[in-house]
């Protein structure tokens, strides 16, 4: 999967990778836990996270005219040994 950006901005927030799976655009958020003291990774992309996520997502395809992509929200979680778990369609856009 190529990643396109890293650590792509702008006004409405950022997104850790943006990458090209086949027909999908990718949008990867990365969260990385020493230790699981609060809880895995991949668990403190809450509702609020998603959302600011697909913000930027919108405004990501909006200027490089491509609103008819089809796109995909990944999740990569990073342990503190390592482990890397790669979270494929890991939400979608529900509100």
């Amino acid at each position: 999967m190529p990643v396109l950006t890293r650590n792509y901005r702008c006004p409405l927030g950022e997104i850790d990778l943006i990458a090209r799976d086949e027909d999908y655009l990718v949008f990867v958020e990365v969260k990385y836990r020493y230790n699981d003291a609060y809880g895995e990774g991949q668990f403190h992309v809450d509702r609020r996270k998603q959302h600011r996520i697909f913000r930027v997502a919108e405004w990501f395809l909006t200027q490089r005219g491509n609103q008819d992509v089809p796109c995909r929200f990944d999740v990569i979680a990073i342990d503190g040994t390592g482990r890397i778990e790669h979270i494929k369609n890991a939400f979608e856009k529900a509100f």
